[in-house]
């Protein structure tokens, strides 16, 4: 039996977190968070990274700009995946 991952409206993250529906929007389309999945009604869906996500964000705008914050996770993203030719074993 495979259980299915859980996945957050944005309602329900914003219930949890102390970000607007309007602030998680922006971040969606700057790339700073990413919908997992979409529903058949064009609602965006995200998975549980997503906290981890504003976590990070919301630690980092106490010192950089969102495009700052922008380029840091995409560095880290970057520097979390395996290089080409290397091979996990």
């Amino acid at each position: 039996m495979q259980i299915p991952a859980k996945r957050y409206r944005i309602g329900e993250i914003v219930r949890c977190s102390p970000f607007s529906r309007q602030t998680l929007h922006n971040y969606t389309i700057m790339g700073l968070i990413r919908e997992a999945e979409w529903t058949e009604g064009g609602h965006r869906l995200y998975d549980e990274t997503v906290f981890q996500r504003l976590s990070r964000i919301e630690e980092l705008r106490k010192t950089k700009s969102l495009a700052e914050i922008r380029c840091i996770l995409r560095e880290e993203e970057r520097a979390e995946q395996p290089g080409p030719g290397l091979m996990e074993t």
